[in-house]
Formats: structure tokens, C-alpha cells, sequence
């Protein structure tokens, strides 16, 4: 499997779940485009009533979902027993991601405990196709990522004081 691009897992929530249709247009513009993929999406709806609706969706089609979730079980794997764990964590990965989809009941149902009525919320693993290039760059450089972050305009006052603290040394 080729290595995946950085992962993001944005959350997102919406008050009185008032949609105007903008979101999903425009991912799926940046997914025909090659930016981006839907690793995994999970929309849950809750209405003033408290009745619960649920969507999911992935880009990752059966072969993709299981070498992804191999290439992720190899580094919990190795992460949990070193060279031995590798092999049984890439078959546990790959089973546990065969459905294309990382969010599970579970997660469905602690977010919809935590999401009060007339609210929706959305959990969305995006990857960034378009950073696999540079980020093999990096690797091939021999590069250490000391942080990595995603900033609004309006956060940029903070930023040298941020960077410069997490500088060895």
C-alpha cells in the first residue's frame, strides 16, 4: 500500500441543524480534484425531540479500507510489542477497517449521548492527498516534524512565540 497522507479528524457541530447544503458540495469539489479523501465520515442528527438520525460515508473501497487499516494495525502493532506485534496487529487492522469505516457504533452512540436536541455533529477523517509528495520529501530529507497545526488568520499573532517554544534545545 502506498503511504496514506497526513490523516486530520475535524469535528464539527451545528445548532438547531440548520443546513444550507455548502459542506458536502464542496468536499466532494476538493475530492474530484485530488486534494483530499473521506477516510471516514459520521454525520449524527439530533432533532428537538431527542430522535436520533445517523449517515456515514467513506471514499475507501474494500482493498483501500483493508490495506489502510493494515498499514495503521502494523504501527499500533509495533507501537504495543515491537517487530513481534507487527504481523498480528496489520491482520487486526485490516479487520477492524474491512467496513471502511473507523467511526463505530460506539463512537455513534457516545456522540449522540453528548450532543444535545436540536443538534447535529459531524466527525470527518480527511486525507490530505495532496501532502503525500511533500511529506515524502521530508522523509527522504530525513525531516522530524516538531509540530504541526492548522491556524485561522486570526491566530497568526501567536504563532513565532508558539514555534519558537517548541525548538530543542
Amino acid at each position: 500500500m502506498e503511504k496514506p497522507g497526513p490523516i486530520q479528524m475535524l469535528a464539527i457541530a451545528f445548532d438547531g441543524n440548520h443546513f444550507k447544503g455548502e459542506i458536502l458540495p464542496e468536499l466532494d469539489r476538493l475530492k474530484h480534484e485530488g486534494i483530499i479523501r473521506i477516510i471516514d465520515l459520521l454525520l449524527v442528527r439530533k432533532d428537538q425531540d431527542g430522535r436520533v438520525s445517523t449517515w456515514t460515508a467513506t471514499d475507501l473501497e474494500w482493498d483501500e479500507a483493508t490495506a489502510l487499516g493494515s498499514y495503521i494495525g502494523a504501527l499500533a502493532g509495533f507501537g504495543a510489542a515491537g517487530p513481534a506485534g507487527v504481523e498480528r496487529g496489520a491482520i487486526a487492522g485490516a479487520a477492524e477497517l474491512a467496513d471502511g469505516h473507523l467511526f463505530d457504533e460506539d463512537t455513534a452512540f457516545r456522540l449522540t449521548q453528548a450532543l444535545p436536541n436540536s443538534m447535529s455533529a459531524a466527525l470527518v477523517l480527511i486525507e490530505h492527498v495532496w501532502a503525500r509528495a511533500l511529506h515524502d520529501a521530508l522523509d527522504r530529507a530525513d525531516g522530524i516534524e516538531l509540530t504541526n497545526e492548522w491556524l485561522r488568520p486570526e491566530e497568526l499573532l501567536t504563532v513565532q512565540r508558539r514555534e519558537t517554544d517548541q525548538l530543542p534545545g
